[in-house]
């Protein structure tokens, strides 16, 4: 069994990586957890789905649209929330704790996961280089972040991501060191969020663009089922080049716009029923990277113990009902604040230990002894308060589409 994913079963979410703290001036916007939550969702069950794909043209057709833009959607938000990165020691710590650790940690528990497990199958060795399963995204935007002050200071940062989008699908070979490939074929949505404002998100919520979202979806699952017996869905999973997929060169740039221009619409019609007031759910949106790590967990189950392969009528309509059901509740248990509680350790780890102070600011006032009692009694200072801010603040959280 590869690490990568290579089939449908092994691509995420997501989800939607985790973002740096916001500052509290920065009040949150409930549309983006909710955004955030219901992409997740959609990642849970993309993946609960793909087993029903086998035999069933419905279920195909549902698995493909939402593959064409739930993981886009996922990366575009990232981008918006990486536009305040830079490389000042505040923020590569943040994406130390946040990405890199959780990457390294689960990494390994993936590993002994699969020895424990899978039964009767070669265990695989234990790599850093070659992310497994869902670990992808984590090494995508662990790379994507620390290029972000090459795609703001670029001039045409959109067109060349594209360029290396393309060029990714056109090399006769690409390494499978962190998951390269996807890190290059979805690099143009990351980056189009890196250049997004928030007057690009006030044009979903246009009454017209929620009204033309129904139609758009119901078009989209129709070409989907018609399309389904001959659309190789390896396109879908952008972890492959036009050559293993047995296609000509010139492919490659139509499929990549095609594939782009449908995600676009889809992600915007997404967007455009997303609510924008706080829900029930809302809350949720803010712990996606606990789901996004932890189903992993359960879909491999299924896959390793055949759970799909016991009863026939799971791939018929009330099966497949009862496993979307399953796959709502397992995203939805899994963002919890119990779950949080229990993972927080290896998903959002502190690590103030293993970081240097800032240093203090020159010719800066010795605070008053009050002062230091009363930051010692509210936790450590944060490391930004000590930096003057250059630009408007940046919109921040705690999710895997965050900053």
């Amino acid at each position: 069994m590869s690490r990568t994913a290579t089939s449908p079963a092994r691509t995420a979410a997501p989800a939607p990586g985790p973002s740096q703290a916001g500052s509290a001036a920065v009040s949150r916007d409930p549309f983006f957890d909710n955004a955030k939550y219901l992409a997740l969702v959609l990642v849970v069950l993309g993946h609960a789905w793909e087993p029903l794909t086998h035999g069933g043209r419905a279920a195909t057709a549902l698995y493909l649209t939402v593959y064409t833009f739930h993981m886009p959607a996922f990366i575009l938000i990232s981008g918006y929330f990486s536009r305040g990165f830079d490389l000042s020691p505040p923020k590569v710590k943040r994406l130390i704790t946040s990405v890199l650790v959780p990457y390294l940690i689960f990494q390994l528990v993936y590993v002994e996961f699969q020895h424990l497990a899978e039964d009767g199958a070669d265990p695989e060795p234990f790599t850093l280089l070659e992310p497994w399963y869902l670990n992808w995204f984590l090494a995508a935007l662990f790379l994507w972040r620390l290029t972000t002050p090459i795609w703001r200071t670029v001039r045409w940062p959109v067109p060349l991501s594209f360029a290396v989008a393309i060029m990714a699908m056109l090399a006769p070979e690409v390494g499978s060191e962190f998951d390269v490939m996807r890190v290059m074929q979805f690099l143009p949505f990351f980056v189009i969020g890196l250049n997004l404002k928030p007057a690009h998100f006030e044009l979903v919520r246009r009454r017209w663009v929620r009204i033309a979202a129904v139609p758009l979806f119901a078009c989209a699952v129709a070409t989907a089922y018609l399309l389904a017996p001959r659309l190789d869905s390896g396109w879908f999973y952008r972890n492959a080049t036009v050559r293993d997929l047995g296609e000509p060169a010139w492919t490659a740039p139509v499929m990549t716009f095609a594939l782009f221009l449908c995600a676009a619409a889809l992600t915007a019609g997404f967007l455009a029923w997303v609510p924008r007031r706080r829900t029930w759910f809302t809350t949720l949106g803010t712990g996606t990277m606990y789901g996004f790590l932890l189903h992993g967990f359960v879909i491999k189950l299924s896959r390793w113990w055949e759970w799909y392969d016991e009863y026939d009528w799971i791939r018929r309509p009330a099966g497949e009902v009862l496993v979307s059901v399953l796959a709502v509740a397992l995203a939805t248990v899994l963002c919890s604040a119990p779950v949080r509680r229990v993972f927080r350790p290896v998903i959002e780890p502190r690590m103030d230990w293993a970081f240097r102070l800032p240093p203090r600011p020159t010719g800066a006032a010795r605070p008053a002894a009050g002062d230091v009692l009363a930051g010692a009694a509210s936790g450590p200072v944060s490391a930004t308060a000590a930096v003057p801010r250059t630009s408007p603040p940046v919109p921040a959280d705690r999710s895997p589409a965050g900053g």
